[in-house]
C-alpha cells in the first residue's frame, strides 16, 4: 500500500510539473488579487494591515480551487482514471496520494509565498508567522475536501462552476478560523484555538476525505 502510495504521489508531481502553466495560475491569481487590492481600495498602512488577513486568507482559498477542476480530469478522458480503480492497488491510497499532490503543488506554495505578500499588506510582523502556520494547517483540508467534489464532477463537460458551488460552504469553517488566527495575533489576543481547531479539521479531512473521494470517483466512471 505504501509503495502504491509513494508511486502515485510520484507519478502527479511529475506530471504537476509538466503542465506549468496549471502549476503556476493559482500561484499568479493569488499574487494578483493580493498586489490589486491596495489599489482597489486604499494604500493607506493601518487600513491595509487591518483587512490583510482576511485577504490574503480568501486570496489563498480562491486560489487553490483553480485547479481542482484539472484534478482529475485527464485521467477520467484518457481512461488511466477507471484502470487505477479497477486495480488491485487501494484507491484509499491513491485518493489520498492525489489530494496531496494538489496540496504540495498548490496550497504549500501558497503558504510559502504569503509573507511576502503580507508585507505588502502591512501585516504585523508578529502575526506573519502565524500566517503561515494557519496556511499550513488549512489549506490541506481545502486540497481533501475540494478533491471530493471534483471527484464527483469529473465526468461532466464543465464542471467547475458546480465544484465552487459544492466546496464553497465547506471552506467557510477553515476560512473563518485561519483569518482569526492571524486577526487575534496582530492584536496580540491568543491563537492556540483557532489552531487547534484547524489541526482538528486538517485530521478528519486527511482521515475520512479519502474514502469519500474513491466512493466519488466510482460513482462518476460508473455512471
Amino acid at each position: 500500500m505504501l509503495r502504491a502510495f509513494w508511486a502515485e504521489l510520484k507519478r502527479d508531481l511529475l506530471l504537476s510539473f509538466r503542465r506549468r502553466g496549471d502549476l503556476l495560475n493559482p500561484l499568479l491569481f493569488f499574487v494578483m488579487v493580493v498586489t490589486l487590492f491596495p489599489l482597489g481600495v486604499s494604500p493607506a498602512a493601518d487600513f491595509l494591515a487591518k483587512l490583510a488577513p482576511g485577504v490574503l486568507w480568501v486570496s489563498a482559498l480562491l486560489a487553490a480551487l483553480l485547479s481542482l477542476d484539472s484534478l482529475f480530469k485527464s485521467d477520467y478522458e484518457d481512461g488511466t482514471l477507471e484502470q487505477s480503480l479497477l486495480s488491485s492497488e487501494s484507491n484509499y491510497m491513491m485518493a489520498m496520494a492525489r489530494a496531496l499532490a494538489h496540496w504540495l503543488t498548490t496550497g504549500l506554495p501558497l503558504a510559502l509565498l504569503a509573507p511576502l505578500l503580507a508585507l505588502m499588506l502591512f501585516l504585523p510582523s508578529e502575526a506573519v508567522p502565524v500566517l503561515v502556520l494557519t496556511l499550513l494547517l488549512g489549506t490541506p483540508t481545502l486540497s481533501f475536501v475540494g478533491a471530493i467534489a471534483s471527484a464527483l464532477t469529473v465526468g461532466l463537460n464543465k464542471g467547475g462552476v458546480l465544484i465552487s458551488l459544492l466546496v464553497i460552504p465547506l471552506y467557510i469553517p477553515v476560512l473563518i478560523f485561519g483569518a482569526s488566527a492571524v486577526q487575534n495575533a496582530t492584536l496580540g489576543l491568543p491563537v492556540s484555538a483557532h489552531l487547534a481547531i484547524l489541526g482538528a479539521m486538517l485530521i478528519m479531512s486527511v482521515v475520512l476525505a479519502p474514502f469519500a473521494i474513491a466512493a466519488s470517483l466510482r460513482m462518476s466512471v460508473s455512471s
